[in-house]
């Protein structure tokens, strides 16, 4: 849930760079709670509250992948391959997906290699 909450707090930026399982994580709270507002639109009749969540969490999902792109050492601009359809897409998920670079990139350093690992 730290990890949803980090994307709000961060939500304007789109600078530095953020670990693969801090995205996927933010990832898969907005799609459980995606479900959860449409089952409550649902219940209600009506499409409010999923179209306010959707408003709402567009701008840090969006800062989010650029920063996830960043960690990668891609830009935040390539996210406009979601445009593309099916190839787009793919390439997208290929690129959300792959570890971290090494080391530090033009976007900052590695997050992965500041974090404490605990068992």
């Amino acid at each position: 849930m730290d990890h949803y909450l980090e994307a709000f707090r961060r939500y304007a930026d789109f600078n530095g760079r953020i670990r693969r399982k801090a995205y996927w994580m933010f990832v898969l709270f907005n799609i459980l709670f995606s479900f959860i507002c449409g089952v409550l639109d649902a219940a209600l009749g009506t499409a409010v509250i999923g179209s306010i969540y959707s408003i709402v969490l567009f701008v840090p999902s969006i800062s989010a992948a650029a920063r996830r792109l960043h960690d990668t050492g891609r830009s935040g601009w390539w996210q406009l391959m979601w445009l593309v359809p099916i190839i787009g897409w793919i390439v997208m998920l290929v690129f959300l997906v792959q570890d971290s670079q090494s080391g530090e990139n033009d976007f900052g350093a590695n997050p992965k290699e500041g974090a404490v690992h605990t068992a």
